[in-house]
């Protein structure tokens, strides 16, 4: 901690601008240079390079390396709870398209969800579910690939669906008491939990119903003809055996979410649901993904599960749009993801340890004028580590930790700060490729974060109305007395 703070008395903006410098240019050269491939290689080596200058920064400020190193480890240490849960969701995607759970879910959605309101009706699935489980991760992971499945199914746009899903699913997440960066918020400001979710109303649902009113305008015009959509039932027919049974797995995964059992393990047993269920009711499937015929039925069967929860499944049916749409999972389709994560979390670790982070948090209050401006600033450093740490829960507990003091001094309620947290921390940390959210949803839902970002309409529209609300003075609840610290939430 003393190199920490004589590390910040050495900083100049120079020295502290130059990582984030490097990686703003390197990220702009990657997207010119590869495109829409940015981020399968490129992006990663912006941001060790990056991560290289901040250690020279540290070194230049009285960070040996040593400690420097220990940032990048820590860093990465956050985000390992994420990267065994997104490498049971690539198992989860395998099975559940081999035991014919997704097929399923594809089959009778195509039935129920009329196009004309699909984005709307994903949106309001999503946000019902998620207030139930409190797991935007577990939405996207679980519902959100059935909804993209049969988004696809109707020819709808992947990035306009993948926007809906988002969208619902964190309006749901936030406003859930289960949800871990909802009881994260209100323990950083130091208030109530269920005070903290009411105070949230007043953001998240004008929000959410600009959402569901730009999701419903934009209709399904383009979508298939109910011809193409009887073929595709017929071909799925053919390849699985489809039925409201084979939807058990699904049940399962939101009964144990709902039971407050662990994510990892969560996702992990219905991953191996889904291969049970394979072995039950889709033994010709599993047969054919095994492709070793010298192998006896059952060392087949267990071969052809493995490979589902290792490299996904690989549909070859002969129907290039059902190929297309169900050739996918597996804990190897999540690499390239995990990669991205580890790098970005290294370079935040780094910022955090060299003291860069905390000067750049400390300049930002200097800028704070009113309630308008320190609502703002709030959202703008939220929204900034989000970008530099990539990881929301150091964009809630950071900001929220250093503006508690600050919002007291402007005699408000700590609730108005634990709701721009969520507001902004919460909520962006999705829209930004490297982050461990967007990078989640990005290879989770098979759409690009940019590409699905400019849709993700409640998680835009939100941090916009907080910002809104702070100039017009609006639902900004005063401090009660000057001692005022909110009660600590009983569930954090």
């Amino acid at each position: 901690m003393s190199a920490n703070r004589h590390s910040n008395e050495r900083l100049t903006p120079a020295l502290a601008a130059a990582p984030i410098v490097m990686l703003i240019a390197m990220l702009a050269l990657s997207v010119f240079l590869f495109s829409s491939d940015a981020s399968y290689g490129a992006n990663q080596i912006a941001l060790v390079l990056a991560t290289g200058i901040a250690a020279l920064v540290g070194q230049r400020t009285g960070i040996p390396w040593r400690e420097a190193q220990e940032g990048i480890i820590d860093g990465i240490g956050v985000g390992l709870g994420p990267t065994l849960i997104l490498l049971a969701v690539g198992m989860l995607i395998g099975t559940w398209i081999l035991s014919g759970t997704v097929p399923t879910m594809i089959y009778y959605g195509v039935q129920i969800l009329n196009p004309q309101i699909f984005y709307a009706a994903s949106a309001l699935i999503c946000a019902i579910v998620a207030i139930s489980v409190g797991s935007s991760w577990t939405v996207a992971g679980t519902l959100g690939i059935g909804l993209m499945g049969i988004a696809g199914s109707f020819d709808l746009s992947p990035a306009i669906a993948a926007g809906a899903i988002i969208s619902g699913a964190y309006f749901g997440d936030k406003l859930s008491p289960m949800s871990d960066t909802t009881n994260l918020a209100s323990a950083a400001a130091g208030v109530d939990l269920f005070d903290h979710i009411r105070h949230m109303l007043w953001t998240t649902v004008p929000s959410f119903a600009l959402a569901l009113l730009v999701f419903s305008l934009i209709g399904g015009g383009d979508a298939s003809t109910p011809q193409e959509i009887e073929a595709l039932q017929q071909s799925l027919q053919i390849e699985f055996s489809i039925g409201l049974h084979l939807l058990l797995p699904l049940a399962l995964m939101l009964f144990l979410v709902y039971k407050r059992f662990p994510a990892y393990p969560a996702i992990l047993i219905s991953a191996l649901a889904g291969g049970v269920f394979a072995l039950i009711f889709q033994p010709e499937v599993v047969q054919r993904m095994a492709g070793d015929d010298s192998l006896g039925k059952g060392l087949a069967m267990v071969k052809g599960v493995w490979v589902a929860l290792f490299a996904g499944y690989e549909a070859n049916s002969g129907n290039e749009f059902l190929d297309a749409l169900l050739s996918k999972g597996g804990m190897s389709s999540m690499l390239n993801t995990v990669w991205l994560i580890v790098v970005a979390l290294g370079f935040g670790g780094i910022l955090e340890r060299t003291g860069i982070l905390n000067y750049w948090l400390r300049h930002a209050l200097r800028m704070v004028k009113g309630t308008g401006s320190l609502v703002a600033t709030t959202v703008a450093t939220c929204v900034s580590t989000n970008i530099l740490a990539a990881d929301q829960f150091m964009a809630v507990a950071l900001p929220g930790r250093m503006y508690r003091d600050a919002y007291k001094e402007y005699g408000l309620s700590p609730l108005n700060l634990s709701r721009t947290l969520e507001d902004s921390a919460t909520i962006t940390s999705a829209l930004i490729p490297w982050n461990t959210c967007g990078a989640y949803m990005s290879a989770t839902l098979g759409v690009a974060t940019l590409t699905y970002a400019p849709f993700a309409i409640f998680n835009i529209a939100c941090p916009l109305v907080a910002i809104a609300y702070g100039f017009a003075g609006l639902a900004q609840k005063p401090l009660e007395s000057p001692t005022d610290g909110g009660n600590a939430p009983a569930a954090a």
